[in-house]
C-alpha cells in the first residue's frame, strides 16, 4: 500500500507532518528520502510542534547530525545523515536508543545496515511548483495504521 499526497505549499507540508504524528507509537522509524530542499525539516517541524508544542523551535540538524526533543510520551530523535561518511557512525549519535522514542531520519540510506527493516518510508519530491509525497509502509504495523489515513 502507497500514500500519495500533493502538498501545496509549507503549511501542506507541516501539516501532513502534524497528522502523522498523531499516528506515532513508540519505537517509530520515519525514514525521510528527498532531494535537498525538497521540504523533509518541513515535515519534521510541523510533527515535532505537533507533539512538543507550537513554540518549539525545529532547526534542520545538518551541522549537529541529530537534535532530541522531549515529547509528552516519548522522546524524539531527528536525524540528519547527510554530512556521514560511513554508516557505522549513526552509533555515535545514540541510535541505539531510539527505540525508547521516535525517529526521524533524513538522508536514511547512508545508515546502510542499521536502519530499520520495520519503518514508515516517506519520500517527498518537487513536482511542478507543489511537492508531493509518498508515504510507504515497510511492515505490516504501519500498513495497518495507515489504512484510510487523511489528512
Amino acid at each position: 500500500m502507497e500514500l500519495t499526497f500533493d502538498l501545496a505549499d509549507d503549511a501542506a507540508t507541516r501539516s501532513l507532518g502534524a497528522h502523522l504524528a498523531a499516528v506515532l507509537r513508540l519505537g517509530d522509524v520515519v525514514a525521510l528520502h528527498g532531494d535537498l530542499g525538497a521540504g523533509k525539516t518541513t515535515l519534521t517541524r510541523g510533527l515535532v510542534q505537533a507533539l512538543c508544542g507550537a513554540d518549539e523551535e525545529v532547526p534542520s540538524p545538518t551541522y549537529t547530525l541529530v537534535q532530541s526533543y522531549d515529547g509528552p510520551e516519548f522522546p524524539i530523535w531527528h536525524f540528519d545523515l547527510y554530512r556521514m561518511n560511513a554508516p557505522d557512525e549513526v552509533m555515535e549519535l545514540g541510535w541505539d536508543e531510539t527505540q525508547d522514542g521516535v525517529a526521524l531520519i533524513e538522508w536514511p540510506e547512508r545508515a546502510g545496515r542499521y536502519l530499520p527493516s520495520v519503518r514508515l518510508d516517506l519520500t517527498l519530491e518537487m513536482v511542478g511548483e507543489q511537492r508531493r509525497a509518498r508515504l510507504e509502509p515497510v511492515g505490516e504495523d504501519w500498513q495497518k495504521r495507515l489504512d484510510g489515513f487523511r489528512f
